[in-house]
Formats: C-alpha cells, sequence, structure tokens
C-alpha cells in the first residue's frame, strides 16, 4: 500500500487542500512526486509522510524471529510506576523510522507495589528497549 501511486487530486482531498496548493508543493520540493506525461503521480507513503501519519509497519515474515522478555521489578510506589510508563512509551515513540514493530505493556500492581513490563519484538528491538530498561534501573541504586 506504501507503494500505491496516487493522483493530485486525491492528495488534495486527503491533505484537505486544493489541488494547486499540493502542486505548489511539488514544484517546491515539499511533497515527493513522479511526473508522468502532463500530470503527477505521488506515492502514498510521501502523502502520509506529509499529512504526518506514522507509515504502518510492514508485517514481519513468518519465518523471522520474534522475542517477548519481562521484566518483574519489585518496590515501584505509584508515582515511580507513572514515570516508567512514560519513558518506555517515549522510548518506543522516539523511533524516527516509525517501522518498529516492538510493543510494551507496562503493568502496575498497587497492592504489591510491583511492575511488570512485558516487552515483545524482533530480538534487536526488544534488546535495545531492554538496554533502556537496564539504565534505567541503574539509576534508582542508591
Amino acid at each position: 500500500m506504501a507503494d500505491e501511486l496516487c493522483t493530485v487530486d486525491f492528495a488534495a482531498e486527503r491533505l484537505k487542500l486544493h489541488p494547486k496548493t499540493v502542486l505548489r508543493y511539488i514544484h517546491e520540493g515539499r511533497l515527493k512526486a513522479t511526473r508522468i506525461g502532463k500530470s503527477y503521480r505521488i506515492r502514498r507513503a510521501e502523502l502520509e509522510e506529509l499529512a504526518g501519519a506514522p507509515s504502518a509497519p510492514e508485517a514481519p515474515a513468518a519465518a523471522d524471529p520474534w522475542a517477548t522478555a519481562i521484566v518483574d521489578i519489585p518496590g515501584v510506589g505509584a508515582e515511580l510506576a507513572q514515570k516508567w510508563a512514560r519513558q518506555v512509551t517515549t522510548a518506543l515513540g522516539a523511533r524516527r523510522d516509525h517501522t518498529t514493530l516492538v510493543r510494551a505493556d507496562v503493568v502496575y500492581d498497587p497492592p504489591r507495589d510491583h511492575l511488570k513490563i512485558v516487552i515483545t519484538g524482533p530480538p534487536a528491538d526488544a534488546a535495545h528497549l531492554m538496554s533502556l530498561i537496564r539504565v534505567w534501573l541503574e539509576q534508582l541504586r542508591p
């Protein structure tokens, strides 16, 4: 779907702009397009990028390895648990390519003061997040 070619009119409708504005964006270099005859075609991925929508990550092939990790952190208060949830979410959102498939769920059990972070995704991405968690844990040590 990212390689789908769109017309200027479709792009204008998608961006809620006038078609002449889309053409101006093409001429200014703000929107990449290919000229075909007397008209332009815009890759759907370029259009979505300009619209600010993150591109959908491609589904992993059946043979691609997948990792699941659970990080148990005892003795975590409610305030610190919220901070952890924000840090994990920020770390996942900081990837510039928006193609990572790694997912992390932060689960807090208030009666036990226990935090769990469940990480799933390609091993390299999961390991990267795990290394960040290790650094954060080291910062908590007195």
